[in-house]
């Protein structure tokens, strides 16, 4: 494919925590290209560094060695993720860390609202998301008093109604029942989006992934059948 068309590219990337007493880094020399239109799922065990892999795409940590293209243009400083953070939605891997408004509605709105749309164009996008995600109706629901599945979907509407181009979802299943799963599922495969998953999942990203990597020991194996 057309380097153009590259969306992500981490080279020689590594990252290690200075609170790390072993000084093992979490990631080890990892590389990574993601093109637009692909659908990448990423398996590991807990620690292997995820979580921290997604945080310094979207700019939240910063690497100890490596660089990292996105959208063509190599992100270093705090400047430089602004974009990154206009194009591309994170789920995280909490739900309450997404989610710090008292009703629904506010907290879907918040994204658009920030992006320049007014009151009502920011309220008609939060229908609109919370349709697709079978939440109708859910508008002036607390969202301290949803339980853990529900906050999980409104965590996506909120991500959702910024119109990213491309998604990073972390556990995006956790809390979910089955059929809650499956209609995520729907979802993603009837979209047209860019996107990078991590689960623990295998049928779930079987379903909506193209190809799966496996990260352990600092690095990325691929393809995992």
């Amino acid at each position: 494919m057309d380097n153009s068309e590259v969306i992500i590219s981490l080279k020689g990337l590594s990252f290690t925590y200075h609170d790390n007493k072993s000084h093992r880094p979490v990631l080890n020399d990892l590389n990574l290209q993601i093109s637009r239109g692909e659908r990448v799922g990423l398996i590991g065990a807990n620690g292997s560094g995820k979580t921290t892999l997604f945080h310094l795409l979207m700019g939240l940590l910063r690497q100890t060695a490596g660089t990292i293209e996105v959208f063509g243009e190599e992100r270093r400083k705090e400047k430089d993720f602004r974009e990154v953070r206009e194009k591309i939605g994170l789920l995280f891997q909490d739900s309450d860390d997404q989610l710090f408004c008292p009703t629904v509605a506010e907290d879907v709105a918040f994204g658009p609202l920030n992006l320049g749309n007014s009151q009502e164009e920011a309220l008609a996008i939060t229908r609109e998301v919370l349709k697709r995600l079978g939440l109708e109706g859910f508008e002036d629901r607390l969202t301290y008093k949803l339980s853990g599945g529900e906050k999980r979907l409104i965590s996506l509407a909120t991500v959702l109604a910024m119109k990213p181009e491309v998604l990073i979802l972390d556990e995006p299943t956790t809390g979910l029942d089955e059929d809650t799963v499956e209609r995520l599922t729907e979802i993603l495969r009837g979209s047209d989006l860019t996107y990078l998953i991590a689960s623990h999942n295998r049928d779930f990203l079987s379903k909506t992934t193209d190809i799966i990597y496996r990260l352990g020991r600092g690095k990325l194996t691929s393809p995992v059948s």
